[in-house]
Protein backbone atom coordinates (compact mmCIF):
# COMPACT_ATOMS: atom_id res chain seq x y z
CA UNK A 1 0.00 0.00 0.00
CA UNK A 2 2.80 2.38 0.96
CA UNK A 3 4.58 1.70 -2.35
CA UNK A 4 1.39 2.45 -4.33
CA UNK A 5 0.98 5.81 -2.59
CA UNK A 6 4.63 6.65 -3.21
CA UNK A 7 4.30 5.80 -6.91
CA UNK A 8 1.19 7.96 -7.24
CA UNK A 9 2.93 10.86 -5.53
CA UNK A 10 5.83 10.58 -7.97
CA UNK A 11 3.41 10.71 -10.91
CA UNK A 12 1.95 13.91 -9.48
CA UNK A 13 5.30 15.55 -8.76
CA UNK A 14 5.92 18.83 -10.57
CA UNK A 15 8.92 18.67 -12.91
CA UNK A 16 10.90 21.38 -14.70
CA UNK A 17 9.38 20.43 -18.05
CA UNK A 18 5.84 20.83 -16.72
CA UNK A 19 6.76 24.27 -15.37
CA UNK A 20 7.95 25.20 -18.87
CA UNK A 21 4.63 23.94 -20.27
CA UNK A 22 2.76 26.20 -17.84
CA UNK A 23 5.09 29.08 -18.74
CA UNK A 24 4.28 28.66 -22.44
CA UNK A 25 0.57 28.77 -21.61
CA UNK A 26 1.10 31.85 -19.45
CA UNK A 27 2.99 33.63 -22.25
CA UNK A 28 0.21 32.87 -24.72
CA UNK A 29 -2.34 34.25 -22.23
CA UNK A 30 -0.18 37.32 -21.63
CA UNK A 31 0.01 37.92 -25.40
CA UNK A 32 -3.78 37.63 -25.61
CA UNK A 33 -4.23 40.26 -22.88
CA UNK A 34 -1.47 42.53 -24.19
CA UNK A 35 -2.35 42.41 -27.89
CA UNK A 36 -6.05 43.07 -27.29
CA UNK A 37 -5.43 45.64 -24.52
CA UNK A 38 -2.62 47.69 -26.11
CA UNK A 39 -4.95 49.14 -28.73
CA UNK A 40 -6.81 51.05 -26.00
CA UNK A 41 -4.04 53.63 -25.46
CA UNK A 42 -2.48 53.25 -28.92
CA UNK A 43 -5.67 54.42 -30.66
CA UNK A 44 -5.12 57.95 -29.33
CA UNK A 45 -1.77 58.09 -31.16
CA UNK A 46 -2.90 56.12 -34.21
CA UNK A 47 -5.84 58.46 -34.75
CA UNK A 48 -3.50 61.44 -34.85
CA UNK A 49 -0.80 59.76 -36.98
CA UNK A 50 -3.18 58.46 -39.64
CA UNK A 51 -5.75 61.26 -39.28
CA UNK A 52 -8.66 58.80 -39.08
CA UNK A 53 -12.12 58.93 -37.53
CA UNK A 54 -14.06 56.60 -35.28
CA UNK A 55 -15.04 54.19 -38.09
CA UNK A 56 -11.41 53.35 -38.82
CA UNK A 57 -10.62 53.24 -35.09
CA UNK A 58 -13.35 50.62 -34.65
CA UNK A 59 -12.06 48.65 -37.64
CA UNK A 60 -8.48 48.62 -36.32
CA UNK A 61 -9.64 47.55 -32.85
CA UNK A 62 -12.00 44.87 -34.19
CA UNK A 63 -9.67 43.35 -36.80
CA UNK A 64 -7.79 41.36 -34.15
CA UNK A 65 -11.11 39.90 -33.00
CA UNK A 66 -12.13 38.81 -36.51
CA UNK A 67 -8.79 37.03 -36.72
CA UNK A 68 -9.44 35.46 -33.31
CA UNK A 69 -12.68 33.86 -34.54
CA UNK A 70 -10.83 32.40 -37.54
CA UNK A 71 -7.92 31.30 -35.36
CA UNK A 72 -10.11 29.62 -32.73
CA UNK A 73 -12.01 27.54 -35.31
CA UNK A 74 -8.98 26.77 -37.50
CA UNK A 75 -6.60 25.85 -34.69
CA UNK A 76 -9.23 23.68 -33.02
CA UNK A 77 -9.26 21.45 -36.08
CA UNK A 78 -5.51 21.80 -36.64
CA UNK A 79 -4.70 20.73 -33.08
CA UNK A 80 -6.91 17.66 -33.47
CA UNK A 81 -5.40 16.64 -36.81
CA UNK A 82 -1.76 17.75 -36.52
CA UNK A 83 -1.19 17.84 -32.77
CA UNK A 84 -1.09 20.48 -30.04
CA UNK A 85 2.69 20.97 -30.14
CA UNK A 86 2.95 21.77 -33.84
CA UNK A 87 -0.09 24.04 -33.64
CA UNK A 88 1.45 26.05 -30.80
CA UNK A 89 4.72 26.37 -32.72
CA UNK A 90 2.75 27.80 -35.65
CA UNK A 91 0.89 30.16 -33.31
CA UNK A 92 4.21 31.44 -31.91
CA UNK A 93 5.44 32.26 -35.44
CA UNK A 94 2.17 34.00 -36.35
CA UNK A 95 2.36 36.06 -33.13
CA UNK A 96 5.82 37.35 -34.13
CA UNK A 97 4.87 38.04 -37.75
CA UNK A 98 1.64 39.81 -36.80
CA UNK A 99 3.27 42.02 -34.15
CA UNK A 100 6.14 43.10 -36.41
CA UNK A 101 3.85 43.72 -39.40
CA UNK A 102 1.48 45.81 -37.27
CA UNK A 103 4.36 47.89 -35.89
CA UNK A 104 5.64 48.64 -39.41
CA UNK A 105 2.25 49.40 -40.96
CA UNK A 106 2.35 52.56 -43.12
CA UNK A 107 -1.42 53.14 -43.19
CA UNK A 108 -4.65 51.91 -41.51
CA UNK A 109 -5.44 49.17 -44.07
CA UNK A 110 -2.12 47.40 -43.49
CA UNK A 111 -2.48 47.87 -39.73
CA UNK A 112 -5.93 46.28 -39.76
CA UNK A 113 -4.74 43.33 -41.84
CA UNK A 114 -1.70 42.86 -39.58
CA UNK A 115 -3.91 42.82 -36.50
CA UNK A 116 -6.13 40.29 -38.29
CA UNK A 117 -3.07 38.02 -38.53
CA UNK A 118 -2.27 38.73 -34.89
CA UNK A 119 -5.84 37.83 -34.00
CA UNK A 120 -5.44 34.43 -35.64
CA UNK A 121 -2.66 33.71 -33.13
CA UNK A 122 -4.73 35.08 -30.23
CA UNK A 123 -7.74 32.91 -31.09
CA UNK A 124 -5.56 29.88 -31.71
CA UNK A 125 -3.77 30.32 -28.38
CA UNK A 126 -7.02 30.55 -26.40
CA UNK A 127 -8.14 27.31 -28.02
CA UNK A 128 -4.92 25.28 -27.91
CA UNK A 129 -2.73 26.35 -24.97
CA UNK A 130 -5.09 25.38 -22.09
CA UNK A 131 -5.76 21.98 -23.72
CA UNK A 132 -2.02 21.36 -24.13
CA UNK A 133 -1.33 22.18 -20.49
CA UNK A 134 -4.25 20.04 -19.27
CA UNK A 135 -2.98 17.04 -21.23
CA UNK A 136 0.62 17.26 -19.96
CA UNK A 137 0.15 18.42 -16.36
CA UNK A 138 0.01 15.95 -13.44
CA UNK A 139 -3.57 15.56 -12.22
CA UNK A 140 -2.77 17.15 -8.83
CA UNK A 141 -1.65 20.38 -10.53
CA UNK A 142 -3.84 20.42 -13.63
CA UNK A 143 -6.40 22.96 -12.47
CA UNK A 144 -3.85 25.42 -11.11
CA UNK A 145 -1.59 25.21 -14.15
CA UNK A 146 -4.46 25.69 -16.60
CA UNK A 147 -5.51 28.78 -14.64
CA UNK A 148 -2.09 30.32 -15.32
CA UNK A 149 -3.52 31.13 -18.75
CA UNK A 150 -6.47 33.02 -17.26
CA UNK A 151 -4.31 35.01 -14.83
CA UNK A 152 -1.79 35.83 -17.55
CA UNK A 153 -4.54 37.48 -19.61
CA UNK A 154 -5.04 39.96 -16.77
CA UNK A 155 -1.29 40.51 -16.45
CA UNK A 156 -1.12 41.23 -20.19
CA UNK A 157 -3.93 43.79 -19.93
CA UNK A 158 -2.18 45.52 -17.00
CA UNK A 159 1.13 45.70 -18.87
CA UNK A 160 -0.66 47.07 -21.95
CA UNK A 161 -2.37 49.83 -19.95
CA UNK A 162 0.89 50.79 -18.20
CA UNK A 163 2.72 50.98 -21.54
CA UNK A 164 -0.11 53.11 -22.95
CA UNK A 165 -0.19 55.40 -19.92
CA UNK A 166 3.56 56.06 -20.22
CA UNK A 167 2.73 58.18 -23.33
CA UNK A 168 6.43 58.45 -24.19
CA UNK A 169 6.36 55.09 -25.97
CA UNK A 170 5.42 55.34 -29.64
CA UNK A 171 2.46 53.14 -30.62
CA UNK A 172 4.60 51.26 -33.14
CA UNK A 173 7.06 50.27 -30.41
CA UNK A 174 4.33 49.31 -27.95
CA UNK A 175 2.60 47.05 -30.50
CA UNK A 176 5.88 45.59 -31.76
CA UNK A 177 7.02 44.69 -28.23
CA UNK A 178 4.66 41.71 -28.33
CA UNK A 179 7.08 39.99 -30.72
CA UNK A 180 9.57 39.47 -27.87
CA UNK A 181 7.47 37.18 -25.60
CA UNK A 182 6.10 35.49 -28.74
CA UNK A 183 9.64 34.58 -29.81
CA UNK A 184 10.39 33.30 -26.30
CA UNK A 185 7.25 31.17 -26.44
CA UNK A 186 8.38 29.65 -29.76
CA UNK A 187 11.86 28.83 -28.41
CA UNK A 188 10.42 27.23 -25.26
CA UNK A 189 8.04 25.11 -27.33
CA UNK A 190 11.00 23.61 -29.24
CA UNK A 191 12.12 21.73 -26.11
CA UNK A 192 8.67 20.40 -25.22
CA UNK A 193 7.02 17.15 -26.38
CA UNK A 194 3.74 16.53 -28.15
CA UNK A 195 0.71 15.76 -25.99
CA UNK A 196 0.86 12.07 -24.90
CA UNK A 197 -2.92 11.91 -25.09
CA UNK A 198 -2.95 13.09 -28.73
CA UNK A 199 -0.16 10.65 -29.62
CA UNK A 200 -2.06 7.76 -28.00
CA UNK A 201 -5.21 8.72 -29.87
CA UNK A 202 -3.26 8.61 -33.14
CA UNK A 203 -1.92 5.14 -32.29
CA UNK A 204 1.66 6.19 -31.47
CA UNK A 205 1.92 4.42 -28.10
CA UNK A 206 5.73 4.33 -28.00
CA UNK A 207 5.99 8.04 -28.74
CA UNK A 208 3.29 8.71 -26.15
CA UNK A 209 5.38 6.92 -23.52
CA UNK A 210 8.50 8.89 -24.56
CA UNK A 211 6.59 12.18 -24.38
CA UNK A 212 5.17 11.34 -20.96
CA UNK A 213 8.62 10.35 -19.69
CA UNK A 214 9.93 13.83 -20.58
CA UNK A 215 7.45 15.57 -18.28
CA UNK A 216 7.27 13.10 -15.36
CA UNK A 217 9.53 12.22 -12.44
CA UNK A 218 12.14 9.56 -13.43
CA UNK A 219 10.58 7.06 -11.01
CA UNK A 220 6.96 7.73 -11.99
CA UNK A 221 4.71 4.82 -12.98
CA UNK A 222 4.29 5.63 -16.68
CA UNK A 223 2.45 2.38 -17.43
CA UNK A 224 -0.39 3.21 -15.05
CA UNK A 225 -0.83 6.71 -16.47
CA UNK A 226 -0.63 5.49 -20.07
CA UNK A 227 -3.29 2.87 -19.32
CA UNK A 228 -5.59 5.63 -18.04
CA UNK A 229 -4.92 7.72 -21.16
CA UNK A 230 -5.64 4.78 -23.47
CA UNK A 231 -8.84 3.98 -21.60
CA UNK A 232 -10.05 7.55 -22.12
CA UNK A 233 -9.09 7.38 -25.79
CA UNK A 234 -11.09 4.15 -26.22
CA UNK A 235 -14.10 5.72 -24.49
CA UNK A 236 -13.92 8.68 -26.86
CA UNK A 237 -13.72 6.43 -29.94
CA UNK A 238 -16.67 4.33 -28.80
CA UNK A 239 -18.88 7.30 -28.02
CA UNK A 240 -21.95 7.49 -30.24
CA UNK A 241 -21.98 11.29 -30.11
CA UNK A 242 -18.70 12.77 -31.31
CA UNK A 243 -17.13 15.98 -32.61
CA UNK A 244 -19.01 18.82 -34.29
CA UNK A 245 -21.82 16.54 -35.44
CA UNK A 246 -22.30 15.46 -31.82
CA UNK A 247 -23.18 19.02 -30.80
CA UNK A 248 -26.43 18.66 -32.77
CA UNK A 249 -27.62 15.79 -30.57
CA UNK A 250 -30.67 16.71 -28.50
CA UNK A 251 -29.10 15.60 -25.22
CA UNK A 252 -25.97 17.72 -25.82
CA UNK A 253 -27.87 20.84 -26.88
CA UNK A 254 -28.55 22.16 -23.34
CA UNK A 255 -24.78 22.30 -22.72
CA UNK A 256 -24.24 24.11 -26.03
CA UNK A 257 -26.98 26.65 -25.24
CA UNK A 258 -25.56 27.40 -21.78
CA UNK A 259 -21.94 27.44 -22.96
CA UNK A 260 -22.42 29.66 -26.00
CA UNK A 261 -25.01 31.83 -24.25
CA UNK A 262 -22.60 32.42 -21.40
CA UNK A 263 -19.79 33.22 -23.86
CA UNK A 264 -21.98 35.79 -25.63
CA UNK A 265 -23.03 37.45 -22.38
CA UNK A 266 -19.42 37.71 -21.15
CA UNK A 267 -18.93 40.14 -24.05
CA UNK A 268 -22.35 41.84 -23.84
CA UNK A 269 -21.49 42.62 -20.22
CA UNK A 270 -19.57 45.66 -21.50
CA UNK A 271 -16.11 44.50 -20.43
CA UNK A 272 -14.61 44.92 -23.91
CA UNK A 273 -16.16 48.37 -24.21
CA UNK A 274 -14.18 49.36 -21.12
CA UNK A 275 -10.94 47.53 -21.99
CA UNK A 276 -10.68 48.76 -25.59
CA UNK A 277 -12.27 52.19 -25.53
CA UNK A 278 -11.98 53.75 -22.06
CA UNK A 279 -9.35 56.35 -23.14
CA UNK A 280 -11.32 57.20 -26.29
CA UNK A 281 -14.63 57.48 -24.40
CA UNK A 282 -13.14 59.63 -21.65
CA UNK A 283 -11.17 61.98 -23.94
CA UNK A 284 -14.27 62.42 -26.14
CA UNK A 285 -16.09 63.56 -22.99
CA UNK A 286 -13.54 66.13 -21.83
CA UNK A 287 -10.94 64.09 -19.94
CA UNK A 288 -7.27 64.79 -20.69
CA UNK A 289 -5.24 62.07 -22.41
CA UNK A 290 -3.09 61.56 -19.30
CA UNK A 291 -6.09 61.16 -16.99
CA UNK A 292 -7.81 58.76 -19.39
CA UNK A 293 -4.70 56.60 -19.71
CA UNK A 294 -4.16 56.51 -15.94
CA UNK A 295 -7.77 55.37 -15.52
CA UNK A 296 -7.00 52.53 -17.95
CA UNK A 297 -4.14 51.39 -15.71
CA UNK A 298 -6.42 51.43 -12.66
CA UNK A 299 -9.02 49.39 -14.56
CA UNK A 300 -6.39 46.90 -15.74
CA UNK A 301 -5.17 46.38 -12.17
CA UNK A 302 -8.76 46.02 -10.98
CA UNK A 303 -9.35 43.37 -13.66
CA UNK A 304 -6.35 41.35 -12.51
CA UNK A 305 -7.08 41.65 -8.76
CA UNK A 306 -10.77 40.79 -9.23
CA UNK A 307 -9.83 37.73 -11.30
CA UNK A 308 -7.42 36.54 -8.61
CA UNK A 309 -10.06 36.98 -5.91
CA UNK A 310 -12.71 35.28 -8.04
CA UNK A 311 -10.46 32.33 -8.81
CA UNK A 312 -9.61 31.99 -5.10
CA UNK A 313 -13.26 31.76 -4.02
CA UNK A 314 -15.04 30.24 -7.03
CA UNK A 315 -14.84 26.64 -5.84
CA UNK A 316 -16.19 27.61 -2.41
CA UNK A 317 -18.90 30.04 -3.54
CA UNK A 318 -19.87 28.17 -6.71
CA UNK A 319 -19.84 29.15 -10.39
CA UNK A 320 -23.57 29.85 -10.66
CA UNK A 321 -23.83 31.71 -7.35
CA UNK A 322 -20.80 33.91 -7.97
CA UNK A 323 -22.11 34.90 -11.41
CA UNK A 324 -25.64 35.63 -10.21
CA UNK A 325 -24.43 37.66 -7.20
CA UNK A 326 -22.06 39.89 -9.20
CA UNK A 327 -24.20 40.55 -12.31
CA UNK A 328 -26.75 42.87 -10.60
CA UNK A 329 -23.94 45.03 -9.19
CA UNK A 330 -22.30 45.23 -12.62
CA UNK A 331 -25.64 46.36 -14.11
CA UNK A 332 -26.13 48.91 -11.33
CA UNK A 333 -22.64 50.32 -11.95
CA UNK A 334 -23.47 50.86 -15.63
CA UNK A 335 -26.82 52.45 -14.77
CA UNK A 336 -25.09 54.95 -12.46
CA UNK A 337 -22.34 55.55 -15.02
CA UNK A 338 -24.93 56.25 -17.70
CA UNK A 339 -26.74 58.66 -15.39
CA UNK A 340 -23.57 60.74 -14.97
CA UNK A 341 -23.43 61.37 -18.72
CA UNK A 342 -27.16 61.67 -19.45
CA UNK A 343 -27.76 64.17 -16.61
CA UNK A 344 -24.71 66.26 -17.47
CA UNK A 345 -22.88 65.33 -14.27
CA UNK A 346 -19.71 64.46 -16.17
CA UNK A 347 -17.63 67.55 -15.46
CA UNK A 348 -14.30 67.81 -13.64
CA UNK A 349 -15.91 67.74 -10.19
CA UNK A 350 -17.44 64.34 -10.98
CA UNK A 351 -14.27 62.71 -12.31
CA UNK A 352 -13.53 60.82 -9.05
CA UNK A 353 -17.09 59.42 -8.98
CA UNK A 354 -16.97 58.38 -12.64
CA UNK A 355 -13.65 56.64 -12.09
CA UNK A 356 -14.94 54.91 -8.94
CA UNK A 357 -17.99 53.64 -10.81
CA UNK A 358 -15.86 52.36 -13.68
CA UNK A 359 -13.66 50.49 -11.19
CA UNK A 360 -16.72 49.04 -9.45
CA UNK A 361 -18.08 47.78 -12.77
CA UNK A 362 -14.73 46.24 -13.67
CA UNK A 363 -14.44 44.50 -10.28
CA UNK A 364 -17.91 42.91 -10.39
CA UNK A 365 -17.58 41.88 -14.05
CA UNK A 366 -13.98 40.59 -14.03
CA UNK A 367 -14.51 38.73 -10.75
CA UNK A 368 -17.81 37.23 -11.86
CA UNK A 369 -19.08 36.39 -15.33
CA UNK A 370 -15.67 36.90 -16.99
CA UNK A 371 -14.29 33.89 -15.13
CA UNK A 372 -16.92 31.63 -16.65
CA UNK A 373 -16.38 32.17 -20.37
CA UNK A 374 -13.27 29.98 -20.63
CA UNK A 375 -13.90 27.80 -17.58
CA UNK A 376 -17.21 26.29 -18.68
CA UNK A 377 -15.84 25.31 -22.10
CA UNK A 378 -13.52 22.83 -20.44
CA UNK A 379 -16.15 21.12 -18.28
CA UNK A 380 -19.71 21.48 -19.56
CA UNK A 381 -19.51 19.34 -22.72
CA UNK A 382 -19.40 15.51 -22.98
CA UNK A 383 -15.93 14.07 -23.51
CA UNK A 384 -16.36 13.18 -27.20
CA UNK A 385 -17.70 16.66 -28.10
CA UNK A 386 -15.55 18.72 -25.71
CA UNK A 387 -13.07 20.05 -28.28
CA UNK A 388 -15.84 21.01 -30.71
CA UNK A 389 -17.97 22.52 -27.95
CA UNK A 390 -15.08 24.60 -26.63
CA UNK A 391 -14.34 25.82 -30.17
CA UNK A 392 -18.00 26.76 -30.76
CA UNK A 393 -18.05 28.58 -27.43
CA UNK A 394 -14.81 30.39 -28.22
CA UNK A 395 -16.10 31.44 -31.65
CA UNK A 396 -19.33 32.73 -30.05
CA UNK A 397 -17.30 34.80 -27.61
CA UNK A 398 -14.99 36.28 -30.24
CA UNK A 399 -17.82 36.81 -32.74
CA UNK A 400 -19.82 38.84 -30.22
CA UNK A 401 -16.66 40.76 -29.38
CA UNK A 402 -16.23 41.67 -33.06
CA UNK A 403 -19.80 42.95 -33.30
CA UNK A 404 -19.43 45.09 -30.18
CA UNK A 405 -16.05 46.53 -31.12
CA UNK A 406 -17.16 47.38 -34.67
CA UNK A 407 -20.28 49.24 -33.52
CA UNK A 408 -19.54 50.74 -30.09
CA UNK A 409 -18.21 54.19 -31.03
CA UNK A 410 -20.86 54.56 -33.73
CA UNK A 411 -23.56 53.58 -31.22
CA UNK A 412 -22.31 56.18 -28.74
CA UNK A 413 -22.39 58.88 -31.40
CA UNK A 414 -25.89 57.81 -32.47
CA UNK A 415 -27.65 57.47 -29.09
CA UNK A 416 -25.21 59.07 -26.61
CA UNK A 417 -22.57 57.84 -24.19
CA UNK A 418 -24.88 57.50 -21.19
CA UNK A 419 -27.59 55.73 -23.14
CA UNK A 420 -25.00 53.24 -24.43
CA UNK A 421 -24.00 52.42 -20.86
CA UNK A 422 -27.68 51.83 -20.07
CA UNK A 423 -27.97 49.50 -23.06
CA UNK A 424 -25.15 47.37 -21.68
CA UNK A 425 -26.74 47.46 -18.24
CA UNK A 426 -29.80 45.90 -19.87
CA UNK A 427 -27.58 43.18 -21.35
CA UNK A 428 -26.31 42.37 -17.85
CA UNK A 429 -29.89 42.08 -16.59
CA UNK A 430 -30.71 39.78 -19.52
CA UNK A 431 -27.61 37.70 -18.67
CA UNK A 432 -28.85 37.33 -15.10
CA UNK A 433 -32.24 36.06 -16.27
CA UNK A 434 -30.71 33.69 -18.84
CA UNK A 435 -28.22 32.16 -16.41
CA UNK A 436 -30.76 31.96 -13.57
CA UNK A 437 -33.06 29.91 -15.80
CA UNK A 438 -30.50 27.87 -17.75
CA UNK A 439 -27.19 27.50 -15.90
CA UNK A 440 -26.90 24.70 -13.33
CA UNK A 441 -24.35 24.74 -10.51
CA UNK A 442 -21.39 22.73 -11.82
CA UNK A 443 -19.09 23.33 -8.86
CA UNK A 444 -18.16 20.12 -7.07
CA UNK A 445 -19.42 17.93 -9.92
CA UNK A 446 -17.03 15.66 -11.76
CA UNK A 447 -16.94 15.77 -15.57
CA UNK A 448 -18.55 12.33 -15.58
CA UNK A 449 -21.41 13.52 -13.34
CA UNK A 450 -22.04 16.52 -15.60
CA UNK A 451 -22.12 14.24 -18.66
CA UNK A 452 -24.47 11.85 -16.85
CA UNK A 453 -26.92 14.70 -16.13
CA UNK A 454 -26.88 15.61 -19.83
CA UNK A 455 -27.45 12.00 -20.88
CA UNK A 456 -30.39 11.69 -18.44
CA UNK A 457 -31.90 14.96 -19.80
CA UNK A 458 -31.59 16.52 -16.34
CA UNK A 459 -29.59 19.68 -16.99
CA UNK A 460 -31.78 22.36 -15.41
CA UNK A 461 -30.60 24.22 -12.26
CA UNK A 462 -33.13 22.33 -10.13
CA UNK A 463 -31.65 18.99 -11.25
CA UNK A 464 -28.28 19.80 -9.64
CA UNK A 465 -29.52 20.53 -6.12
Amino acid sequence: MGQAVSSEQKNDRLTGSVVVVALVSAISGLLYGYDTGIISGALLQIGDDFDIGHVWEQTIAASILVGAVIGALTCSRLAERRGRHGTLLLIGIVFVVGAVAAALSPEPITLSLSRLVLGFAVGGATQTAPVYVAELAPSAYRGRLVLFFQIAIGVGIVIATIVGAAEVIDWRVSIGLAAVPAAIMFVLMLRLPESPRWLAREGHDDRAREALARVRHPEADLTRELDEIQENVRAEREASTRGWAGLKAAWVRPALVVGCGLAIFTQLSGIEMIVYYTPTILTDNGFTDSTALRVSVALGLTYLIAQLIGLAIIDRVGRRRLTLVTLPFAALSLIVLGWFFVSGNDGKSMIPWIIATLIAFMAFTAGGIQLMGWLTGSEIYPLATRAAGAAAQSASLWGTNVLITLTLLSTMKAIGTGQTFWMYAAFNIAAFVFLYVKMPELTGRSLEQIEEHLADRKFKPADFR
